[in-house]
C-alpha cells in the first residue's frame, strides 16, 4: 500500500514538473496595417500607384503615382487629398468620410480663374458671412450651391502646415464639387472636383509597405 502511494506521488511530481516546464503556445501574430493586397481608398498614402477607372482621358483609367499627401480640416469637416503628375499635367484625389466616404477627382486639364465663375470676391465674402446653403450660381451651364466657407489647416507629408480661406459648392442634381482657396497673398484658386465611386479606386502599395 505503502508503494503505491509512493508512486502516484512521484507521478504526480512528474505531471506537475511537466507543466512547469511546458512552453506556453505562440499565440498566431496578426497582421498590423491594412490588407496590403485589398487596400481601400482611404488607406491611400504618398508612394501608392492609384488607379481609377474611367477617370482618365476619353474614359481611360486614370494611372498615377501620388507623390504629395496632405489633410485638410475645415472645422470638424476634415478630407485628404493624394496628388501626382498625369499626362503632363497633376491630378488630385480627394477622399472624405469614413464610414460613408465621399470620393472625387479632379482631372479637368483647365485653368479656371474667379471671374470666369461669374463671381468676384465681394460675392464670396458676402456667401461666407451669410453661411446659407441656399445661396448659388450658374456655371458651366449649371447651377452650384454653396455647402460651406471657412478658414483651412492643411498639414502635408512634408513640410510645415499652412492655412488658406475656403469655398465649397455643389452642382445641382449631379456629382461634381468646386472649391475655391485664397492663400494671403496669392490670387484666387479655383479647382473643380467630379464625384466617383470610391469602388472605383484601385490602390498599390508603393515603397516600403
Amino acid at each position: 500500500m505503502t508503494l503505491i502511494v509512493l508512486l502516484l506521488l512521484i507521478a504526480l511530481l512528474v505531471v506537475v514538473l511537466m507543466q512547469l516546464f511546458k512552453k506556453p503556445a505562440t499565440p498566431a501574430l496578426r497582421p498590423s496595417g491594412p490588407d496590403l493586397a485589398n487596400l481601400k481608398v482611404t488607406d491611400a498614402r504618398a508612394g501608392d500607384v492609384i488607379s481609377i477607372s474611367g477617370a482618365g482621358d476619353n474614359l481611360t483609367d486614370l494611372d498615377f503615382t501620388a507623390d504629395h499627401y496632405t489633410r485638410f480640416e475645415a472645422g470638424s469637416h476634415p478630407w485628404v487629398e493624394l496628388s501626382g503628375p498625369y499626362r503632363e499635367r497633376r491630378v488630385a484625389l480627394r477622399v472624405a468620410g469614413d464610414e460613408e466616404v465621399e470620393a472625387a477627382v479632379h482631372n479637368d486639364p483647365r485653368k479656371y480663374a474667379l471671374e470666369d465663375l461669374g463671381l468676384n470676391e465681394q460675392d464670396l465674402s458676402q456667401m461666407d458671412e451669410r453661411q446659407n446653403t441656399a445661396d448659388s450660381f450658374e456655371f458651366d451651364g449649371k447651377v452650384w450651391y454653396y455647402r460651406r466657407s471657412r478658414e483651412v489647416r492643411a498639414s502635408r507629408d512634408s513640410g510645415p502646415p499652412t492655412g488658406f480661406y475656403y469655398w465649397e459648392f455643389q452642382e445641382q442634381d449631379g456629382s461634381r464639387l468646386l472649391t475655391i482657396r485664397k492663400s494671403e497673398g496669392e490670387p484666387f484658386a479655383v479647382m473643380l472636383y467630379s464625384g466617383i465611386a470610391a469602388g472605383d479606386v484601385t490602390v498599390y502599395r508603393g515603397g516600403q509597405a
